[in-house]
């Protein structure tokens, strides 16, 4: 793989879905200056990313998170990285489940959001099922049509403010009733933040890549620069074009600008936002199920989720497991409540990722690699610890639950392993 497929594969994994359904949430949390939170998140991103930058380029090889934590910490804690990595894919695509449901199917058809997460999530399920070929070739497609979406979002709350009906003001609210501009940042700065999630897949492509140490470091930075720089060209023209009440009140926010603005149809973009929605929840479903399945087979969680159709080989068991997980997640949560427990799941990841950067300086490998500045490091793993902060009891209650869960798995594989 060149650079600039790797940029592209990165980039399509991080723009999108995210972005779509969440920028309402960030106004209610935040005020109508969405787009700070949107910068602070992608600056918190990009420490996390450079100590991947350095692991990845280290250790070219699959495994990512829980590989690194293995090396660094043993076998208990690389379980447990990557058995939060898996429920974060479960929590992920149940809140696009929802998301699906929300106003933007409203443009077509008015319908219980627990009855669209049903027909949804078995939708998704039968085309992952079904083999990696089809699956791909949809997210090729509806990559192309999501961050077309974006791009006519910016256009028309450029549109909006050039007429005189733009309100520009908003852009430099920080603060809520409830939160000072501080809290503000921070508080949607979590929520932002899962606008960002994806990159951290990109290390397991690392080893089929070409000239990782020089490849790696510029896709990975740059598509997340890309990626940072068309949200908040997003957040801008959303809080540009719509007052802050009604994007924090939609679930379809980017539908509202569209509607500010008028000469689209806003079945048209209703249309391009459920396929950005459901092309995200496809690629996490299938990189869950067959992190579950590859788990299962080394003995990690249950033997029956390694089971897979005679024919295709998918990994059926695995992907109808993740799938009634997600399902009966979406059906006992809202989106930004599954946002934010994303987000906590992969910050217990990304603190590891952190830490074990440093820890492994003492390893030695015969090849060059990329070497991230100890103190970005650092910073990577206390603005994970500020990040937690911010989240809501309720949130780290679920949390600790699986957190738990996983743990517990982890004694019994140990245990599996010691026996056998």
């Amino acid at each position: 793989m060149t650079t600039p497929l790797l940029y592209f594969f990165i980039l399509g994994d991080v723009l999108g879905a995210g972005v779509y359904v969440l920028v309402g949430q960030v106004a209610a949390e935040s005020g109508g200056a969405v787009w700070v939170p949107l910068a602070v998140a992608l600056g918190l991103a990009l420490l996390t990313a450079s100590s991947y930058a350095e692991l990845a380029t280290k250790y070219p090889r699959a495994g990512g998170a829980s590989h690194y934590a293995t090396l660094a910490y043993g076998p208990f804690a690389g379980f447990l990285a990557g058995f939060c990595m898996l429920a974060a894919g479960v929590v992920s695509v149940a809140a696009l489940a929802r998301g699906f449901g929300g106003d933007y199917l409203t443009a077509f058809v008015s319908l219980p959001v627990a009855l669209v997460a049903v027909v949804f999530l078995t939708a998704l399920a039968l085309l992952n099922a079904r083999g990696i070929r089809e699956s791909t070739r949809a997210n090729t497609v509806a990559t192309l049509v999501e961050v077309a979406g974006l791009v006519l979002v910016v256009g028309l709350g450029a549109r909006v403010v050039l007429r005189g009906d733009g309100d520009l003001s908003g852009l430099t609210e920080l603060g809520t009733p409830g939160h000072g501009p501080a809290a503000a940042v921070l508080s949607g700065s979590v929520l932002a933040f899962y606008s960002f999630v994806g990159f951290e897949t990109s290390v397991n492509v690392a080893e089929e890549t070409r000239d990782p140490r020089r490849s790696y470091p510029r896709a990975l930075f740059g598509a997340l620069v890309t990626a940072g720089l068309v949200y908040v060209l997003v957040g801008i023209a959303a809080a540009a074009a719509v007052d802050t009440k009604t994007l924090a009140a939609s679930s379809g926010p980017l539908l509202e600008v569209v509607e500010a603005a008028g000469g689209v149809p806003a079945r048209l973009f209703g249309f391009i936002a459920l396929v950005a929605v459901a092309n995200g929840a496809l690629l996490t479903g299938i990189m869950s199920s067959r992190l579950a399945y590859g788990m299962a087979r080394d003995g990690l969680l249950p033997g029956f989720l390694a089971k897979v159709l005679p024919g295709r080989r998918t990994p059926w068991a695995a992907i109808a497991a993740t799938t009634s997980l997600s399902l009966l997640l979406a059906l006992t949560g809202d989106v930004a409540e599954l946002a934010s427990t994303l987000v906590l799941l992969l910050l217990v990841v990304f603190f590891v990722v952190n830490t074990a950067v440093l820890v492994l300086r003492r390893d030695a490998v015969p090849h060059d690699h990329f070497r991230t500045p100890a103190p970005v490091a650092v910073l990577g793993a206390v603005s994970c610890v500020l990040l937690a902060t911010q989240i809501e009891r309720e949130v780290w209650t679920r949390g600790l639950i699986v957190l738990a869960a996983g743990a517990l798995l982890g004694v019994l594989a140990a245990v599996r392993r010691r026996r056998g």
